[in-house]
């Protein structure tokens, strides 16, 4: 079953194996460093835009992330 917690630790994980510190990535993303912060501990999803972007600079299936596979 696919959860807000699988999908939440699958980001989380991503983030930390890129090496972008979360200000680059937000920089990166357009959005808030806050909102990463957010997003690593499940307080908050990324809108779909901004996931599908997160997959491009990631260089992530959006699949795997959304625990599809």
């Amino acid at each position: 079953m696919i959860t807000i917690n699988s999908i939440r630790a699958k980001i989380s994980e991503a983030i930390k194996q890129s090496g972008l510190s979360q200000s680059e990535l937000a920089r990166r993303l357009n959005i808030r460093q806050s909102n990463i912060s957010h997003y690593l501990k499940g307080d908050k999803m990324p809108a779909l835009d901004t996931l599908a972007n997160l997959c491009v600079i990631l260089d992530l299936d959006a699949n795997e992330i959304l625990c599809v596979r």
